[in-house]
């Protein structure tokens, strides 16, 4: 898998460059793997809805081709674009999510944080009581109240065509996260976005990157 630093790239610039690319590719195509950082924009799913745009403000709202609601992406998060033929991959869709999932959980204990799922909600979440220990989430969540105590600290969207994936993952390092309140994170009234300096791990986006990059390229070699 190659893999190219774009370094702060426009949304959308980038949004058309995958598009572009998976669309070009050929069965002996390489895979490649795009890192990057965003200028501030909310992006909302294909099947996104508007309401849970709260109060964009100043922050353009882009509706991309990716699967899930709405997201921000701002300086100080670490974007992963993984563009993979998931049939020489051996992957189907939920397959490929759980690697890209996997891949952000290591990622996470690398950085002495624990990471964790939610079953149903894709992503990777944190116990806002203990996100530096290995406390799991309650198995069952209040009906009134199902994220409480709950951090969401990285978020998954992927688009497939043709067998090919793009779009990927964005995991939070040393955000201004105000913008989030301006949503509903992922569609989830009551949802708190938190990034590893919010629980206590500081730590540059360099260094993310290069762990995020190192544990995508391993979980996503051909079987």
């Amino acid at each position: 898998m190659r893999v190219c630093k774009l370094g702060r790239a426009d949304y959308l610039e980038t949004w058309a460059a995958m598009r572009a690319f998976s669309q070009a590719r050929q069965a002996d195509t390489p895979d490649e793997l795009w890192i990057c950082e965003h200028p501030p924009v909310f992006t909302l799913g294909i099947a996104g809805r508007a309401q849970h745009v709260l109060q964009a403000g100043d922050i353009a709202v882009v509706r991309s081709d990716r699967g899930g609601q709405v997201t921000y992406h701002g300086p100080g998060q670490v974007v992963a674009y993984p563009l993979v033929d998931l049939r020489r991959l051996g992957l189907h869709v939920k397959e490929y999510v759980f690697q890209l999932e996997r891949a952000l959980l290591k990622t996470l204990e690398a950085c002495g944080a624990t990471g964790q799922r939610v079953v149903g909600a894709p992503g990777v979440y944190v116990n806002l009581a203990d996100p530096l220990g290995h406390t799991a989430l309650p198995r069952e969540r209040a009906a009134e109240n199902p994220w409480c105590g709950i951090g969401k600290i990285a978020a998954v969207g992927v688009k497939v065509s043709r067998h090919c994936a793009y779009h990927g993952v964005a995991l939070n390092v040393h955000m201004d996260l105000s913008p989030f309140e301006r949503i509903d994170a992922c569609g989830y009234p009551g949802l708190r976005t938190v990034d590893l300096s919010t629980i206590g791990v500081a730590i540059s986006c360099d260094r993310v990157a290069e762990q995020l990059g190192a544990h995508l390229t391993s979980f996503l070699s051909p079987r």
